[in-house]
């Protein structure tokens, strides 16, 4: 796993312009989601083994629409599949990632 610069919090990794160096692949993804860019966050999780990526595996096909497949990666991440707000849903993962990274 990757290793988040210390004051990185879920606000600051969706504002910086540039995707911050040494990010694990869910964070990754995570940035490039809030940047707009779907495609390319799925891509970087699409193929990862660990729960933080099928966490976030989960959340992008929520975003999609996509829920039975959502489901199906809320159950990989053994993790309550979300109903919130979708904002609130990026911010937490961000959030619970960023305090392990």
């Amino acid at each position: 796993m990757g290793r988040a610069p210390q004051a990185l919090t879920p606000e600051r990794l969706r504002a910086a312009a540039q995707c911050p160096a040494g990010l694990s692949l869910p964070l990754q993804a995570l940035w490039h989601d809030a940047r707009g860019d779907w495609a390319t966050a799925h891509r970087t999780v699409m193929n990862a083994q660990s729960a933080a990526a099928a966490w976030v595996h989960a959340y992008l096909h929520r975003e999609e629409g996509d829920l039975d497949n959502a489901r199906y990666w809320y159950r990989k991440a053994k993790r309550p599949e979300a109903a919130g707000e979708l904002a609130d849903e990026w911010a937490a993962i961000a959030a619970a990632l960023l305090a392990r990274d």
